[in-house]
């Protein structure tokens, strides 16, 4: 793209200002309308290189944030006004020419600007000045070269007004050489010099010519019907003031255009006549994408393409589904990722963004370059999204999540998870890697709650996952982002309004675990969920995120308030198409409490060993309970247990082998003899 072939454009009749946006084609604007011209869509790198050659190089990493505005001299228009700006990843540079010229004190007022048709007006002749001297014939000033005409310089160019001590020696001008210096359609943008409202004359109804850009016409329109406006005669200080001026009359600013006369065509070539009535304004890409994601459907239709990959998804019992330009849709089928399809191209990645990203969240996307949020599709089910931008563009992750709460039986669970929720406050944490089946657990807990209990639920989540649905219980669901600012915000004010039990999506800062500890002394039961890899790991987790000096305030706090830890690992099957669950639980108990309480909690896992009759249920339990019953392989249930060994020697009656003792004493006690 080259930037000198656009600014020749600035230079025709009529034009006012270049508008350039990445993915439309360039813009004129001629009477405030635009016209488009020429046939080539813009493009990020072109619009890119016309800011390094219009000087804008230092505004480029930081339009995103800040838009920027400059002047530039450019030949041979002469100096353009540069504005730029970026807003949801689209550019958009916006061109002026500036035309005002700075009037000298030897240069007389009368000096011969071009009119309003382009033609010169007559200089005014030589005279005397009042001491008999012959005055200098005047400077010709220089031609105005913007649609803002001499009335667009810059504030500091502006004449000031005289003041007692600058004496103005020339004569009062008259009406007739300062009429020559208006345009009278552009009065009311800018005051003149000096703060004083000049009389106006009324534009001759002459045809206007055609103004023809990149081959396309633009009927002219007709001249408003004047009204009279209020004027006041020019005043400088110490100096006679003119004869008054008769009252004359000006277009108005707000009235509704006349019908259009027959257009007069200048070119004699036949070509297509086009609508003589305004053209509506053409909105900006980042303007259109606003307003369509505010409608009531959501935003703009999600393509075709984007519902056939969900069903795909759903269908193939997946987990997640990742979309990347360039490459084929990938499915997570028990955590392996399989392509499935054709590679997407980038124009297809785009439009999946612009029509799922919430409005609210397209300024986090383009500031922070990701965003997370919930997707409905009423055909395949909901899903939480994550977008975020990476090397080649836009890289979409969605997680499926089943539009029908499970239950406890559904997903094979213990019934001591059932149990626990009988308490009426404490804290009940749900832990576990990433990706392993938190939210899911817990919100099976709570659908426990919403059906057998007449409880006030409140949940906080970023975003919501699941929907529960109306039963015995009344469930109120915030969505940090759109209900809430953030978890903590929304911890305070959730013990005000009368809840029974909380739950948080994730205890991830010291701030929300504070808060939702004290909760559970005050007579709430408390649900959260934290990534850590087993139980004993969440307690001391729970522990460290204190600072020392409050470490041990929390281990009273807990020592009387935990009422379970719910430890979870998905596994895949036999066939490698579905996941099962194995859990360990480790519920409150005074032995626990004790162990919490002296800083011992390196002892947990020993108290899990001998624990059972307490109701702790060990992860390799759960994981032979699973080999047992063929739903998962031995070799597949050894990589994910706590004691390899331990759990072959259950099925193998192979014993285990203790462990030597290493370094000095290893060899010591392992000599024969």
């Amino acid at each position: 793209m080259k930037i000198s072939a656009y600014l020749a454009h600035l230079s025709q009749p009529g034009v006012t200002e270049l508008v350039l946006t990445c993915g439309e084609r360039p813009m004129a604007l001629v009477g405030g309308e635009p016209i488009p011209f020429g046939n080539d869509t813009l493009t990020e790198d072109g619009l890119v290189s016309a800011l390094f050659a219009l000087g804008g190089s230092r505004y480029i990493d930081s339009l995103a944030k800040t838009p920027a505005s400059w002047t530039a001299r450019a030949e041979p228009v002469g100096t353009v006004s540069i504005s730029a700006k970026k807003v949801a990843a689209i550019l958009e540079i916006r061109l002026c020419l500036l035309r005002a010229t700075k009037r000298t004190d030897d240069e007389p007022a009368s000096s011969s600007p071009r009119d309003v048709t382009g033609a010169k007006a007559p200089p005014a002749p030589a005279s005397s000045t009042p001491s008999g001297e012959p005055r200098r014939a005047p400077q010709q000033a220089a031609p105005p070269q913007g649609p803002l005409g001499a009335h667009a310089r810059p504030k500091e160019e502006r004449a000031e007004p005289l003041s007692s001590s600058r004496m103005d020696p020339r004569p009062a001008q008259k009406p007739e050489a300062r009429e020559a210096r208006r345009d009278p359609r552009l009065e009311s943008d800018l005051p003149p010099a000096g703060g004083a409202t000049y009389p106006r004359k009324e534009p001759k109804s002459e045809p206007q010519p055609i103004p023809v850009i990149g081959g396309e016409r633009k009927e002219p329109k007709s001249e408003p019907q004047p009204m009279p406006p209020a004027t006041m005669a020019e005043t400088r200080p110490h100096v006679p003031s003119p004869p008054p001026q008769p009252r004359v009359q000006m277009p108005p600013l707000h009235e509704p255009r006349a019908e259009p006369r027959p257009a007069v065509r200048m070119d004699p070539m036949p070509e297509p006549r086009i609508d003589p009535r305004p053209a509506p304004r053409a909105p900006m890409i980042s303007e259109s994408i606003q307003e369509a994601t505010m409608r009531s459907s959501g935003g703009p239709p999600r393509p075709p393409e984007l519902e056939s990959l969900l069903r795909v998804a759903v269908e193939t019992h997946a987990s997640d589904l990742h979309l990347v330009n360039g490459r084929p849709p990938l499915y997570r089928i028990a955590f392996e990722l399989v392509p499935k399809g054709e590679p997407l191209s980038d124009a297809l990645v785009d439009k999946i963004v612009l029509s799922c990203v919430p409005a609210r969240q397209r300024q986090t996307l383009d500031v922070d370059g990701s965003v997370d949020f919930a997707l409905d599709d009423p055909a395949t089910g909901r899903f939480r999204v994550n977008v975020s931008k990476q090397r080649t563009g836009f890289k979409i992750s969605l997680r499926v999540i089943p539009r029908n709460v499970p239950t406890l039986a559904s997903l094979s669970l213990p019934q001591g998870i059932a149990q626990a929720t009988q308490h009426h406050q404490g804290l009940i944490v749900v832990t576990g890697p990433t990706g392993h089946g938190k939210t899911t657990t817990l919100a099976a807990i709570v659908d426990l709650i919403n059906s057998d209990r007449a409880h006030h639920v409140i949940t906080v989540e970023d975003p919501i996952e699941f929907v529960h649905p109306r039963k015995k219980a009344i469930m109120s669901q915030r969505e940090v982002g759109t209900d809430t600012a953030s978890f903590l915000s929304a911890l305070k004010g959730s013990l005000r309004e009368d809840p029974d039990v909380i739950v948080v999506g994730e205890l991830r800062d010291v701030e929300t675990v504070r808060m939702a500890v004290a909760a559970s002394e005050t007579g709430h039961l408390v649900l959260g969920t934290m990534n850590t890899p087993n139980a004993a790991k969440a307690i001391e987790r729970l522990i460290d995120l204190f600072p020392p000096s409050d470490q041990a305030q929390i281990r009273m706090t807990l020592a009387g308030g935990l009422r379970l830890v719910v430890g979870q690992r998905l596994v895949p099957s036999v066939d490698r198409k579905s996941l099962h669950a194995a859990a360990e639980l480790l519920p409150g108990s005074t032995s626990l409490w004790a162990l919490i309480r002296d800083n011992r909690t390196f002892q947990i896992p020993s108290l899990q060993q001998r624990g059972k009759a307490l109701g702790i249920v060990r992860l390799d339990e759960s994981l032979a309970d699973l080999v047992r019953e063929g739903k998962v392989s031995l070799e597949v249930a050894k990589e994910v247990a706590e004691a390899p060994q331990e759990l072959e020697a259950m099925f193998t009656q192979k014993p285990v082998e203790a462990k030597k003792p290493e370094g000095l004493l290893g060899s010591l006690f392992g000599r024969k003899g």
